[in-house]
This record gives structure tokens, C-alpha cells and sequence, in this order.
């Protein structure tokens, strides 16, 4: 069973259709069970789509339709195109860079039989580029949930009150898996990845058999330019489990070196 997560940057990113091909064409060929997507946009003020692919199951309380260009539609009707069929959700959170509605995704082979819109912020003003939701849905009796969280040091949206929330949440699940930017660095003690840690939940990247240096940021990118390693390396994108599993695998990938580069994060891999 393999599952991945990558903060897309989608609509944002240069060269976005070329990018946007490398990955579905990855996808198509490693069928990962599960996979989870953050800055998952689209036009705000783009027609609406029309019918959206096959497989998509709308997140209870989105109010956002969606548009012509959304990224995750794309996505899905491209793998549909390949034979490749999952099923998918997408919840937006907040107005993102003042034109997209950004939001996430999960793509998953089996069918989904439910979805959760968690408010992780204590704002929940979609114009507020601080607010931060979490999409999560069931696939057989597992939860996975697509994470984009905010920064252990901000005064207004702290990292520990959002992961309260979360923790909650998802550990009320039998199994959970948490997967995306949690914009906390693994090698910074005392902060939110020691965070995660005393709560209880089990980073795959330390369970893998097998695994690489596990960076996903090697430069500066949009959040973290004013940070005083802002150029450092960064494992800040990760893949949690409520309880202990059996992993064989944890890998980067998109980071220009097995495959090329689709967006400013590098993602992850990981094989149970």
C-alpha cells in the first residue's frame, strides 16, 4: 500500500500544464492507495466547471463550486483519461495569493464513504489568508486527512491551538493518517514536531525500513522567507499515523532527482 502527499503550488506554479502532466503521469504509473494535495487551487472568478469528473465526492459544508481550471478536477479527469480511476474530494479554505480559492484534496482508490470539514483556525474568514482547514475522508475503515498547517511562532493562528484541533479529531478515528505541509521542521525541537510527537502519533519517516535524507524544501519559499534559515532544508512535509505501522519505504519525490520538479515542495512516498 502506498500513499503521498505534495503541496502542489498547482495554479501558481510556472510552467503549471507541463508540471501538472510529469505528475499525473507519475501517479498513473505508481497508483499510490491514497494521496493527499494541498494548495489546491482554482480561478475564484473562473466559469464554473460543469460537470466534474468521476469519482468526486463533495466535502459537506463547501459552499465553493467548482471552477473551470480547479486543480484537483484536472487532475482526476486526466487519470480518468488513462484508465486510472479514483475517487476524490476537494475543500477550499480561504482566498489565496487574492485570485484562487485554495484548498485541498484527497484522491483515493476505494470508494470514499464519508468526508469531514474541520475548521483548524480560530478565523473563519475566507478572506483571511490565516485560515486553515483540513479535509479528511474515510476510505474503507481509514481516515486520511490532508493537512496545510500554520507556523509555531505566529501570534495570531499559533501551530499548537491548530493542532488541538486536529489531534482531536482525527485521533477519535480507529486509524488516522495525516499527510501534507505542516510547515513545522522535524530537525527544530521544542516546537511543533515535538509537538505531534508527545501527542501520540507515529511519523512514518522514522518507522521506514528504508528512507532517504527526507527534505522536501531546499530553498526559500512563500511563508518561510522571513525565517532566519529560510535557505536551510526542511523536512516540514510529512506523513503521521494514529498508531504504529509497518512501513517499508519512505521516499522524496518531485525533487529534481528521480523526477523532475512540479512544484516548490518536494513530496513524499511512503510504502506499508
Amino acid at each position: 500500500m502506498k500513499l503521498l502527499t505534495l503541496n502542489t503550488h498547482s495554479l501558481i506554479e510556472p510552467d503549471y500544464e507541463a508540471k501538472r502532466e510529469i505528475f499525473v503521469n507519475f501517479i498513473a504509473v505508481e497508483q499510490p492507495e491514497v494521496f493527499a494535495l494541498q494548495e489546491v487551487n482554482q480561478t475564484a472568478a473562473a466559469p464554473l466547471l460543469g460537470d466534474a469528473p468521476a469519482g468526486y465526492y463533495p466535502c459537506p459544508g463547501n459552499r465553493v463550486p467548482l471552477k473551470a481550471d480547479n486543480h484537483a478536477a484536472a487532475v482526476a479527469r486526466m487519470l480518468e483519461q488513462r484508465g486510472v480511476h479514483y475517487y476524490w474530494s476537494w475543500l477550499p479554505a480561504k482566498v489565496g495569493y487574492d485570485i484562487y480559492d485554495e484548498g485541498e484534496a484527497v484522491f483515493s482508490r476505494a470508494p470514499i464513504t464519508a468526508a469531514e470539514n474541520l475548521l483548524l483556525s480560530k478565523t473563519n474568514d475566507y478572506s483571511n489568508w490565516k485560515t486553515r482547514r483540513t479535509l479528511g475522508v474515510c476510505a474503507g475503515d481509514v481516515w486520511y486527512y490532508t493537512v496545510h498547517m500554520g507556523w509555531w511562532k505566529d501570534e495570531e493562528e499559533p501551530f499548537a491551538a491548530q493542532w488541538e484541533t486536529l489531534s482531536q479529531a482525527a485521533g477519535a478515528k480507529q486509524t488516522a493518517f495525516l499527510l501534507g505541509d505542516f510547515n513545522s521542521e522535524a530537525d527544530v525541537r521544542g516546537e511543533g514536531y515535538d509537538l505531534i510527537l508527545r501527542s501520540g502519533w507515529q511519523d512514518t519517516y522514522r518507522l521506514a525500513q528504508q528512507r532517504d535524507d527526507g527534505y522536501t524544501v531546499v530553498q526559500a519559499i512563500d511563508g518561510w522567507r522571513d525565517a532566519p534559515d529560510a535557505a536551510a532544508k526542511k523536512r516540514i512535509d510529512q506523513i503521521w499515523c494514529s498508531r504504529a505501522a509497518a512501513v517499508k519505504s519512505s521516499r522524496v519525490v518531485f525533487n529534481g532527482l528521480q523526477e523532475p520538479q512540479v512544484s516548490d515542495h518536494a513530496g513524499i512516498l511512503i510504502e506499508l
